[in-house]
């Protein structure tokens, strides 16, 4: 499945209706986000249980903003809705898929007790 494009009208939705949402936010001008793609389409077609979505930091720059992006390309992972994941700069397909696996195997039972226990 190819990665899908997420501007404001679809962030929130796209992130609430499905289970784990990874989101690459790029721009066209960045070269280690185009370096990054492939890896990020591949992985897409290699998890289609997962949605991948993309954020034109260039398009949707209030988006981008309300995320506090402040490089790129950075990857973002959200579980149950939550973000579980944010880390600036390009993975290699390898570190992609370990990110991935341990997103899958991730206890949201105790991410969510944990957030309870914080506030």
């Amino acid at each position: 499945m190819s990665p899908v494009e997420l501007t404001e009208e679809n962030f929130t939705s796209t992130i609430q209706d499905s289970p784990m949402v990874l989101v690459d936010f790029w721009a066209a001008w960045c070269g280690p986000c185009r370096n990054f793609a492939p890896i990020f389409d591949g992985a897409a077609a290699g998890y289609p249980d997962i949605v991948f979505g993309k954020v034109d930091t260039e398009a949707q720059q209030a988006l981008a903003a309300a995320a506090q992006i402040t490089s790129i390309p950075t990857l973002m992972a959200f579980k149950d809705g939550i973000l579980v994941h944010s880390q600036p700069g390009a993975l290699d397909a390898r570190a992609l898929d370990s990110l991935i696996i341990g997103l899958k195997n991730l206890d949201m039972d105790r991410v969510k007790a944990d957030m309870e226990a914080a506030n």
